[in-house]
């Protein structure tokens, strides 16, 4: 038996489900609220002889690995290290090194939590601390949003933090290492943060790992100190608040991704609860992908002024390495587009009025936040419009310069029909003909058609009929690690979801989110993340030689067993769909069977499709 299979049979998805969700016994099963969507009659049902769970009213439903990860917005392997924890399943064996790792980080996690119950006394208590209460008290901060945060203040001294962690016995290198102490050049150290609003970061499971630090006199510099990269904190991987937002961006359906602290707190105090920021970095493809989890609607909100917009206008990449400023852009046009078809993401951007940050304007004006909120535009619409503002439009020249910029854009959208609205759109506002706009976006079409005809001319048949599909493709990619991305545009073509985990079953889902993990992050190897057995798997998969093939046909092959994998899956499905059905039926329970029956009809419509796809020459070759 496998780590997964063992975690499924320790725990029963009653009992976790019921952590979080209020069930009602109905005959063989049990039913409640759903926790994804707001209902008052409930349609979310719990099945304890399939293990598995299904909600008739949002649709969502799987095993007890996908409640957790829809309900705490983890990913396959955070819920499978949260659920082996309770399950009291080892992972795999640690090596002496990996035991020594993680004691030294549940100790550096400890000694966070004492300095940030330290530093919410002194903000609370200390004389020395008026003026951070006076700035906290002009920025429009009340008490419980402090306690929700966990607001402190760090002394004017050199020592003060050190001493007083010293005395909780942590040492002078553990402070080092956890980032709260600075060593000197000369020997002996000092406090990193002194005279700060201290302000604590925590990771996705509500952990803290760091710090940001504001000052509060006007000439103290820098403005904001973060913790330096610690064996917890990576500023690049995090987003300010996240473990505080997931609920909000799940109920809301959108998450609103700002630029600062403040930006975060104050939208949460005024009931805004689905706002996050990147720690000072690049919006990332990685930060949306640990939002996908709760929502594929992103809102960038960005302050007009800001070095994002202006990297943007003069040339990103340029702009990135010449100009001066504290943070890099966060608005990279054609990456958001990206964004969008690979993570299948609808991505709007507010630009907020001059001189207000979001904090500022929410305690100002909540309802026109609101406004901006429902009036955010496309990526391309708000690139557009600030191309409009660069010169004057009816000038040739400004519009040959638009229209140059705006083709790239249109070019890396996927989706045909809105890539050709747009364009007409542009043309219409430019006063041009459209058709000179599309004939141009047509010769950008035809020259990569071109490429792709004569890539399946040098196509030849492949025999390989594999038994078990998922190992098959997970053995191509392993040694072709380029493929995902083609497959996955592939994929976005025929109006489907990305490769992930949910193609998997579960003895070989770890080994997915594992390799996914390894493949973004050339650093890592996959001996961190997998037990011996499905290590012994892998290695055999790597060591197996694959026959010659073009790049192009394995392309095809692994398109088109993802597809025959998706086919089996449905019919599993589909499967135990009719079984819940029967079970409905003899509990005589009418609006089961009638979500259940939609299940069915849902389910049958997608294998339909995949059935076509299958069909379509340029899957077959």
């Amino acid at each position: 038996m496998n780590t997964v299979d063992e975690v499924k049979e320790r725990l029963d998805i009653a009992e976790v489900v019921a952590k979080q969700v209020r069930l009602e016994k109905s005959g063989r099963y049990f039913k409640g609220l759903c926790p994804f969507h707001t209902e008052k009659t409930p349609s979310f049902y719990v099945f304890p002889d399939s293990q598995r769970w299904h909600c008739f009213g949002c649709g969502k439903g799987g095993d007890i690995f996908n409640f957790v990860m829809e309900a705490s917005g983890f990913d396959f392997r955070t819920a499978l290290e949260e659920l082996a924890r309770q399950a009291n399943v080892p992972l795999r064996e640690q090596s002496p090194q990996e035991i020594k790792a993680e004691s030294e980080a549940e100790r550096l996690r400890a000694l966070l939590e004492e300095a940030i119950s330290y530093f919410q006394t002194l903000l609370m208590t200390s004389p020395q601390a008026a003026h951070a209460r006076a700035y906290l008290r002009e920025r429009g901060f009340i008490r419980s949003t402090l306690d929700t945060f966990r607001l402190g203040y760090s002394l004017d001294e050199w020592d003060a933090t050190r001493t007083y962690l010293l005395g909780k016995d942590y040492t002078v290198e553990e402070q080092i290492k956890a980032g709260m102490l600075v060593e000197r050049d000369g020997g002996g150290t000092y406090d990193r943060f002194r005279d700060r609003l201290m302000i604590p970061i925590y990771d996705r499971r509500g952990r803290p790992i760091a710090f940001g630090a504001r000052v509060l006199q006007a000439d103290q510099q820098p403005k904001y100190l973060n913790s330096p990269q610690t064996p917890l904190f990576d500023k690049g991987q995090v987003l300010y608040g996240y473990h505080l937002a997931s609920q909000g961006i799940r109920d809301a359906d959108a998450a609103v991704i700002v630029e600062g602290y403040m930006d975060v707190m104050i939208p949460h105090q005024a009931g805004y609860r689905n706002v996050v920021a990147p720690m000072g970095t690049a919006l990332s493809e990685a930060h949306l992908k640990q939002l996908q989890r709760l929502t594929h609607r992103y809102i960038l909100a960005l302050d007009p002024d800001s070095a994002g917009v202006h990297g943007t206008l003069q040339g990103l990449q340029t702009a990135r390495q010449t100009l001066d400023r504290d943070q890099d852009a966060i608005f990279d046009a054609r990456g958001l587009i990206g964004y969008e078809g690979r993570l299948k993401a609808d991505i709007r951007i507010i630009t907020l009025p001059d001189g207000l940050d979001p904090d500022e304007l929410i305690l100002q004006n909540p309802q026109r936040w609101e406004a901006l909120i429902a009036a955010a535009q496309p990526v391309v619409r708000f690139f557009f419009q600030h191309m409009l503002a660069q010169g004057d439009p009816k000038e040739p020249k400004m519009k040959s310069r638009i229209v140059d910029a705006m083709l790239p854009l249109l070019n890396d959208i996927r989706d045909s029909i809105e890539r050709e609205a747009y364009a007409q759109e542009i043309a219409m506002q430019l006063g041009l003909d459209p058709r000179s706009l599309m004939d141009r976006l047509h010769a950008m079409d035809r020259a990569e058609a071109v490429r792709v005809q004569a890539a399946v001319r040098d196509m030849r048949p492949t025999q390989h009929t594999p038994s078990d599909l998922e190992a098959y493709v997970l053995m191509i990619l392993m040694h072709y690690p380029d493929l995902r991305k083609r497959a996955d545009e592939g994929l976005a073509e025929l109006q489907m979801r990305s490769i992930n985990e949910e193609d998997f079953p579960a003895r070989y889902r770890l080994i997915w989110s594992s390799w996914a993990e390894v493949s973004e992050h050339p650093e890592l190897e996959l001996d961190d993340f997998l037990p011996s057995d499905m290590l012994e798997l892998t290695h055999e998969w790597t060591s197996h030689a694959l026959p010659e093939m073009l790049p192009s046909q394995w392309e095809r092959d692994v398109l088109r067993t993802v597809l025959r994998m998706r086919e089996k899956n449905l019919r599993e499905k589909l499967r135990e769909s009719h079984q819940d059905l029967g079970m409905a039926k003899q509990e005589n329970d009418a609006e089961a069977v009638k979500g259940i029956k939609q299940r069915i009809k849902g389910m049958s419509e997608h294998l339909i499709q995949i059935q076509r796809a299958l069909a379509q020459r340029p899957i077959q070759g």
